[in-house]
């Protein structure tokens, strides 16, 4: 459970530092993204969770 509350606050950590350093790169992907159909954001989307899991697997291996 610790680990999982780590990731997160690392996830906040860096989703932070993207906002506060490059708002108007991240507004335009923001629109990119709601331009983009559905069903191409959920393969992006589980392409990302499954390189996720991959790289966990591999350094919890």
């Amino acid at each position: 459970m610790k680990d999982l509350i780590v990731a997160i606050g690392l996830v906040l950590v860096i989703e932070g530092l993207i906002l506060a350093a490059f708002p108007n790169r991240v507004r335009d992907a923001l629109e990119t993204m709601r331009l983009t159909p559905d069903q191409q954001l959920r393969i992006v989307g589980l392409i990302a969770a499954v390189a996720g899991l991959a790289v966990i697997w591999w350094m919890r291996g």
